[in-house]
């Protein structure tokens, strides 16, 4: 097949072209050039920003049998999109994100199906895109595939956290430091490693049956977020974490810059029904949670990415304040009780 990747070196869309290329696919990149391209792969050097070059471009490229955006994040890059390849391409293979939904669902798990209503602007706008690409499906322009992934990572990627994607964390889990946990930690989450996921997308490309539908492509096993921090240091032969909970309002007020994706994401309960994408993408998940972790942390200490957690000082500064207030209410309130 004649493939034409918009992005390409990114996380997923790297996986893509790996295994494109091992498959025998002629595949094109179009980015602006910052990462080596993968060997073998065609490149477009371009700002798709910059609308009407990219799309200059795109119609001086030809057709091509599939075109899969991976950066598609904006409505006027979905608008510039179907611009570019109305009539031109035999199937559009868009990547979206669970985060389009509603939180909290209607029933759990998610289904393909579930009303969107994103909390965030990340989400909201890929929500948009895939209303304007379904009606450029409808209308016929050409046929459209949606693949939603959630939280994905790789051997040289972070797994994330409640503060988001720095790499002390695991600092603090071999060390046994206190490690902060949202709520109760009771939420559940879902991790996929970016060879599953990639290679959904592979099986998608000139597939008819995903023509004019969305899929789930997502990690398979539940973990609460204790459970997420838990099952790391025992994998890793680390000490049983010390797990401290702060509620999310209150961690949202003082560090809102570090848990900002708490308060529209990690509080609420992220697991997905992967059952089309396993029927009609053969999508499978290989990668379990303790091997992606294995990876993640060879990768990271033999790269010296994981940071000294010595160096956060203000999360230590916030469970030392958060401990000492829960020491002062505990003792007032046994005072008073006393009294």
């Amino acid at each position: 097949m004649k493939i034409l990747i918009i992005g390409g070196t990114g996380l997923i869309s790297t996986a893509i072209t790996r295994y494109l290329l091992e498959r025998g696919d002629d595949v094109t990149l179009c980015n602006r050039g910052k990462a080596e391209s993968p060997q073998g792969a065609k490149q477009i050097t371009g700002d798709r920003k910059d609308f009407n070059r990219f799309e200059a471009q795109m119609a001086e490229a030809g057709t091509f049998d599939c075109v899969l955006d991976m950066i598609c994040y904006l409505p006027e890059e979905a608008h510039s999109d179907i611009r570019a390849f109305k009539g031109r391409v035999g199937h559009f293979i868009f990547c979206s994100t669970v985060d389009v939904y509603s939180k909290p669902a209607t029933r759990y798990p998610y289904l393909d199906n579930e009303p969107h209503g994103a909390l965030n602007s990340y989400g909201q706008n890929k929500s948009i895109c895939e209303q304007l690409f379904m009606e450029a499906h409808e209308r016929g322009d050409f046929p459209v595939t949606t693949l939603r992934p959630a939280h994905t990572y790789g051997d040289s990627g972070a797994l994330i956290h409640s503060f988001g994607w720095g790499m002390a964390y695991l600092d603090r889990l071999r060390r046994g430091k206190p490690i902060i946990v949202h709520g109760n930690g009771q939420s559940l989450w879902v991790s996929a490693h970016v060879n599953d996921v990639g290679l959904s997308f592979v099986h998608a490309a000139g597939n008819e049956q995903a023509y004019g539908k969305g899929y789930h492509v997502t990690g398979e096993e539940w973990l609460t977020w204790n459970q997420y921090y838990q099952k790391a240091a025992e994998v890793m032969g680390w000490p049983e974490p010390n797990l401290v909970h702060i509620p999310v309002p209150l961690l949202c007020k003082v560090a809102p810059q570090l848990a900002g994706s708490v308060a529209d994401n990690f509080q609420f309960n992220n697991i997905f029904d992967n059952s089309a994408a396993k029927a009609d993408l053969d999508f499978r998940y290989t990668v379990t949670y303790a091997d992606g972790v294995r990876r993640v942390v060879s990768w990271s200490e033999e790269h010296g990415k994981i940071q000294s957690s010595d160096e956060n000082l203000f999360y230590d500064r916030l469970l030392a304040t958060w401990q000492r207030h829960g020491d002062e209410m505990a003792h007032e309130l046994s005072s008073n009780s006393s009294g």
